[in-house]
């Protein structure tokens, strides 16, 4: 399956547990790399933050187009890749919303402020990427 747009299914499937998605990037010198992030989706985009000053976040500043993919490593395995655009969002509160409902997520409630304002820092960005293309496949080996 694929759409420009996270469909019920895709988002159900990504919203699912703590399954960490997986970014990819291209670095100043023209590398290829990945990194797992914590994430929510929200308003058809997925959401996570990252500090402005860290690789990831210099090269998405620079190239705003990126890759994430979520999978499942359990029979019968799916999974979904999302290509898009990146925008960021330092503004504090939107931060420290989103911290906290993505270590709500991955953390749970009881340490979801804790984590949220450790995570909402001077330095640190809410970033949305955006779908311009989206890959599914669900329970492939069946």
């Amino acid at each position: 399956m694929s759409t420009a747009e996270l469909t019920d299914q895709v988002v159900e499937f990504l919203s699912t547990g703590t399954r960490t998605g997986k970014i990819a990037w291209v670095s100043k010198d023209g590398r290829a790399l990945v990194t797992p992030i914590w994430f929510i989706v929200e308003d058809g985009a997925l959401v996570f933050n990252t500090g402005l000053d860290t690789s990831k976040g210099r090269a998405l500043q620079r190239d705003s187009r990126a890759t994430i993919v979520v999978d499942d490593e359990k029979p019968p395995f799916s999974f979904v890749q999302v290509q898009g655009t990146v925008a960021f969002d330092d503004d504090p509160t939107d931060l420290l919303r989103t911290a906290s409902a993505i270590a709500e997520r991955y953390m749970g409630p009881d340490l979801a402020e804790q984590y949220g304002k450790r995570n909402a820092v001077p330095g640190e960005a809410l970033v949305r990427l955006t779908p311009t293309k989206v890959i599914a496949a669900f329970d492939i080996a069946d």
